[in-house]
């Protein structure tokens, strides 16, 4: 069946995307349409349907103006879990505008984590006045969850869970289960907890199914080796769930009791920010987002680019150092980028790799020396073969094979510069506390442009000294 045939059939079954990806105009119109006739059946019988994550793309697919205004104009039956797949500006621009009892209403449908993710980004004052509306019980989760730091698995936590003693029967697990209105909607382990909610152990949705109802918790139980604490990282916690192949893990405080649960969702999504926050911070981005202000994502960039600035003036004074050197020839002027470019290129090569691989913590102490070899021959390598290609090129290009040789071994050094200071400079940001994949990038570029610059010039000054 042709492609087109195929967005055919899925917008006939009530896809909102295009081919592309993008939130169709058509319906988009529907809805600018519904909102300035104030139609609210309309739009809740267009949008109920959608997944939270589909409605999110809606919302920030809208005009700025139209966001609030739809969420005001569905009251009741907007979905507040869609905001919690937009962009935070977005998220805030919209909450922040909104009456905290309206808010304090909508929370209470949400699970625990996507309402902790909502309010953590509210005022102080405007999170008290909404966690006081709230039933007793919900009102001390939350603020439990909002006590513990951000990016932590507390945070990321859901508060839902299903927990029995180890003595009850599996028959009396499943009647639990069956009749207890307040469980989760959807979970995958029961846990097993002793009279003071310490953790002991877990039970497999299809264990429980699969045994007569007179066994014993405690017979069919396993025990939880890969519980979480409830400070750990949540980008640590994301890669425990990868080793392990987990799809929720049990979350314990400081005395191993249970607290909450993480679920393969939340990891996906810690999974993804953190790699996103890796990508804009190797760019110098910092955390912007799409929805962002121009003069806020000026501001944002301009420290990078003020750094940035600093390094290009000292490969300036760098080359200013053989200025008399760079008179006698102007070939040097026009070859000078060449040899910068390339170290600066493959010590972002290099950089990218060691930064990602220290973010999943594939480099540890045990192969770090193999790494740091391996890539030092890489450097090696592509330097003797690059430098065999631009001194050639150099050579036949100023009728000059003296100057083809000088830098065919400022190539060699710069590649070879570029591969140390690509694995190296990261693992030493690494070693004593700073974040690697923001601040590698202007150590690196500054070596490279200082190496590339002196070496190449260095060479030059040195070997037509000697003719």
């Amino acid at each position: 069946m042709a492609e087109d045939e195929l967005v055919v059939d899925d917008e006939q079954h009530g896809s909102i995307y295009t081919e592309t990806g993008a939130v169709r105009q058509d319906l988009l119109a529907g809805i600018e349409a519904a909102i300035a006739a104030s139609d609210h059946d309309w739009l809740r019988q267009e949008l109920i349907r959608l997944h939270s994550s589909e409605l999110g793309d809606v919302i920030e697919a809208l005009p700025p103006d139209q966001r609030l205004a739809l969420v005001t104009l569905l009251k009741g039956d907007f979905d507040f879990a869609a905001l919690t797949e937009v962009d935070e500006a977005i998220r805030l621009e919209i909450v922040d505008q909104l009456p905290n009892d309206q808010i304090a209403l909508a929370v209470q449908e949400l699970d625990s984590d996507d309402a902790v993710y909502i309010l953590e980004d509210l005022e102080e004052e405007d999170q008290e006045e909404i966690l006081r509306q709230l039933p007793f019980t919900e009102r001390v989760r939350l603020r439990r969850s909002l006590d513990f730091p951000e990016e932590t698995a507390g945070r990321r936590m859901a508060t839902e869970f299903v927990a029995v003693p180890p003595f009850w029967t599996v028959g009396q697990t499943i009647d639990y289960m069956r009749e207890d209105k307040d469980l989760p909607e959807t979970f995958s382990q029961i846990f097993v907890i002793d009279p003071g909610f310490r953790l002991l152990g877990a039970v497999d949705l299809d264990r429980i199914l699969r045994t007569q109802r007179a066994e014993k918790i405690e017979s069919v139980m396993h025990e939880t080796r890969h519980a979480i604490p409830v400070e750990m990282d949540q980008e640590e916690a994301a890669q425990r769930f990868e080793r392990y192949d987990l799809l929720s893990a049990a979350v314990v405080d400081e005395n191993d009791r249970l607290v909450g649960v993480l679920t393969i969702d939340d990891v996906v999504d810690v999974i993804q920010e953190e790699a996103e926050e890796d990508i804009k911070a190797l760019g110098g981005v910092g955390d912007e987002e799409l929805s962002d202000t121009t003069l806020e994502i000026a501001r944002s960039r301009f420290i990078w680019l003020l750094m940035n600035l600093g390094t290009a003036v000292l490969a300036s004074m760098v080359i200013g150092l053989f200025d008399a050197t760079i008179e006698q020839m102007v070939a040097l002027a026009i070859l000078m980028p060449i040899v910068a470019s390339m170290g600066g290129n493959a010590a972002t090569q290099t950089m990218t790799v060691a930064v990602r691989a220290l973010a999943t913590r594939d480099i540890d102490i045990y192969n770090a020396a193999r790494i740091i070899r391996r890539e030092t021959l890489v450097g090696l390598l592509n330097g003797v073969m690059f430098a065999v290609l631009i001194g050639i090129l150099a050579a036949l290009w100023f009728d000059n094979v003296s100057l083809g040789g000088v830098i065919a071994a400022a190539m060699v050094i710069n590649m070879l510069a570029a591969a140390l200071a690509g694995i190296l400079i990261p693992l030493i940001l690494d070693k004593i506390g700073a974040d690697p994949a923001i601040a590698s990038g202007v150590f690196v570029t500054t070596v490279t442009d200082i190496v590339g610059f002196f070496a190449f010039l260095g060479l030059a000054a040195w070997w037509f000294a000697l003719l």
